[in-house]
């Protein structure tokens, strides 16, 4: 009866276990240099938020300055906000509205922002609960 001599396949098994098993260790690691995490000078600026009300009224919150509401009006929201960036014209802007408020009130607001030159613009949303199925 004619069997297979496996002896041979153990051997060259073998052989690559070895190989494999000291190559790692002779190949030269080079050294990585990470970067340094430093303490910032002081902690990045709150967004502004523009609170865009049910009745279409608009509203600013600086939360940087206290968090309270200000009312104000459509032709003076670039100009205040402006005031409210101050030195630092890259702060961001997030318009907040209503869940009543219509959607395209909402994009005026935006599209004015943007059109003035404010262009850290974003959108204010607030997550709600799953509904769960009704039984």
């Amino acid at each position: 009866m004619n069997q297979i001599n496996v002896v041979p396949y153990i051997d060259v098994m073998l052989v690559l276990l070895v190989i494999f098993m000291v190559a790692p260790q002779a190949t030269p690691t080079g050294s990585i240099e990470l970067p340094s995490v430093g303490q910032a000078s002081q902690p990045p600026a709150q967004p502004i938020e523009v609170i865009v009300k049910a009745d279409g009224k608009l509203a600013l919150r600086d939360r940087d300055r206290g968090g309270k509401e200000e009312t104000v009006t459509r032709d003076a929201l670039v100009t205040r906000i402006r005031d409210l960036q101050g030195a630092k014209p890259d702060r961001a802007v997030v318009v907040a509205g209503d869940k009543a408020a219509r959607y395209e009130e909402i994009l005026k607001v935006m599209d004015t922002l943007q059109g003035n030159g404010i262009t850290r613009i974003g959108l204010l949303v607030q997550t709600g609960q799953t509904a769960k199925p009704a039984r």
